[in-house]
């Protein structure tokens, strides 16, 4: 990105590249085949992107009462489905309009039974194993096979409420071939189990999870792949990708305001923080980025922000030309998690600015 391919008059500010968004998710579309393509909206709710996505996908999915009102606000004749834990009555009552719902557990669907009619998925939460993921959905979120049973016996009570299939997104990270290997594992289980409550056309959700690989931004998800091998699994296929969606295609640029040298090591103070950019700090790594206004034989230098925690680091022990005061960076594949998970209000600094590239 050239930092002149856009007028910015000043900094932070986020960039988002909503043409090169629109052909990425045009190639994700044709990959996918017959697979359902759901938008997780909690990787970027930003409405220009939502509006860009929206003629690609089948529909959004979301995860809370805000973001579903969000989303039908920005979208309002694009499809949408409701998951995540801890629902209040209030939401359910939302998510009866949407097309899916996700149960976490029976008591949920208790909850959700007086309310009228609806369309659901279970969300399992198998004890199924998965090396190598950056993180595996356990714990609270969905039903064990016990639970699941349950869910199926309250069912027989409550013919106003249809059972469509099951949903289970368990790790995050894998690439595709384990992507793969775990949604066979999964429909495995799955199909033999719908087909015992009497579900004739089973869908099953696989939610996202896509490896993003920050240190090698080149390396991409085999999406080809990926839609072939789903398209063998006997059943309708839904998947809810978010991040390999949109973190390609934003950037987080800021200005140099300090460089020191502290007991041998040199930091270079930028302007904004983690508090506009969380990514580096939840995900653990150096966040990518160019220097945009110098070049030079170059030397190692952390990146920080503002803020008054020295876990405000973008970047640790890098390399970087000879930077001063104004210099300006951009911080790549800033398109997901990034604004939207930062804990903006912390130190009240002014928020940045959003710039869009069409």
């Amino acid at each position: 990105m050239n930092e002149h391919a856009i007028d910015l008059n000043s900094y932070p500010a986020y960039i988002y590249d909503l043409a090169g968004l629109e052909d990425h998710i045009a190639v994700i579309r044709a990959s996918l085949r017959s697979t359902d393509l759901f938008y997780a909206a909690k990787a970027n709710p930003d409405a220009e992107i939502l509006r860009t996505l929206a003629p690609h996908v089948d529909g959004i999915e979301v995860s809370s009462g805000g973001e579903l009102n969000h989303v039908r606000k920005t979208l309002p004749k694009t499809p949408t489905v409701f998951g995540g834990p801890g629902k209040t009555n209030e939401e359910l009552a939302l998510a009866r309009r949407a097309s899916r719902i996700h149960v976490e557990s029976p008591s949920e669907l208790a909850r959700l039974a007086p309310l009228g009619s609806a369309d659901v998925l279970l969300r399992a939460n198998l004890p199924l194993r998965t090396p190598n993921a950056a993180l595996t959905m356990s714990g609270p979120f969905g039903m064990d096979e016990d639970a699941l049973n349950e869910c199926a016996f309250l069912l027989t009570d409550h013919p106003q409420i249809t059972l469509h299939g099951i949903h289970a997104h368990l790790a995050s990270g894998l690439d595709a071939p384990a992507m793969l290997k775990l949604a066979y594992r999964i429909a495995e289980w799955a199909l033999p189990w719908l087909k015992a409550q009497g579900v004739d056309n089973p869908e099953l959700n696989l939610g996202g999870g896509m490896a993003v690989d920050y240190l090698r931004p080149h390396n991409r998800f085999d999406w080809e792949s990926y839609g072939a091998g789903l398209s063998l699994i006997p059943a309708k296929t839904r998947i809810e990708p978010g991040r390999a969606i949109t973190a390609y295609h934003g950037w987080y640029v800021t200005d140099v305001l300090d460089v020191k040298t502290t007991h041998g090591e040199t930091y270079i103070i930028l302007r904004g923080g983690t508090h506009h950019l969380r990514t580096p700090v939840t995900k653990g790594h150096n966040q990518p980025f160019k220097v945009l206004t110098t070049s030079g034989p170059e030397s190692p230098a952390t990146l920080v922000g503002q803020l008054c925690t020295p876990k405000d680091v973008f970047a640790r022990d890098v390399l970087v030309p000879p930077l001063t005061p104004g210099d300006v960076i951009a911080f790549t594949m800033a398109g997901a998690y990034a604004w939207n998970i930062s804990h903006h209000d912390f130190l009240m600094h002014p928020k940045p600015a959003f710039h869009y590239i069409r």
